[in-house]
């Protein structure tokens, strides 16, 4: 992918943010600003990016990030459905003391998957994870993300702008095979608790007898 100097300057720029936010250079931000041009890319951050942060705040972390991991999932983008089910994973482990019954690299794997498969999946895996409430959450955000439902209120309207966001993104990354890379949240930051996850996901081998 060839650079002009106006857009490494740009993705300088929004690298610098995105480390301010999450502790790391998102690999689809190069992708972003040369897809869109630097000037459109700029735009569309500054159009985009402060609701995506205020529906984080309004939606909670849980929501917010199944709702991204539904579209992305919908949309066949592994490196998006990867970051959000990272922060989620995340997200669980802070707030509930255990694991995520799933990882995000198995979650993000479910692609070419028909909505009932999709459904059937999601609802399995937030049951097991104690979250089956959730699965009405995530029934409605692929409603919407499918086009067979829209916004009946202030809520679905922040889902529908998820759905339009992360849409653009899931496309972009699809085309590049942008390979994952971390988690989509300040949590990603937290440097002991990614230990303490990764020492929880690490296969433990059998005692020798």
């Amino acid at each position: 992918m060839a650079e002009s100097k106006l857009e490494r300057l740009v993705t300088r720029a929004l690298w610098t943010m995105c480390r301010a936010l999450w502790g790391f250079s998102p690999r689809m931000v190069p992708h972003i600003v040369h897809r869109m041009g630097p000037a459109r890319a700029l735009l569309w951050f500054a159009a985009n990016f402060p609701r995506y942060l205020v529906t984080l705040h309004v939606l909670g972390p849980t929501r917010f990030h199944l709702a991204c991991v539904v579209i992305s999932l919908h949309n066949n983008c592994t490196y998006c459905a990867f970051g959000h089910a990272y922060a989620l994973e995340l997200v669980h482990l802070r707030d509930r003391g255990r694991l995520f019954p799933l990882d995000a690299r198995v979650i993000s794997g479910w692609l070419d998957l028909t909505p009932r498969e999709l459904e059937q999946r999601l609802h399995a895996l937030l049951r097991d994870a104690g979250l089956p409430v959730e699965a009405m959450w995530a029934d409605r955000t692929l409603a919407l993300a499918r086009g067979i439902q829209h916004p009946v209120d202030a809520v679905e309207a922040r889902i529908a702008h998820l759905v339009r966001m992360i849409g653009t993104i899931n496309r972009i990354a699809v085309e590049n095979h942008v390979e994952p890379d971390e988690a989509q949240n300040p949590v990603n930051k937290n440097a002991a608790l990614k230990a303490r996850y990764a020492e929880m996901r690490a296969p433990h081998p059998r005692s020798v007898r």
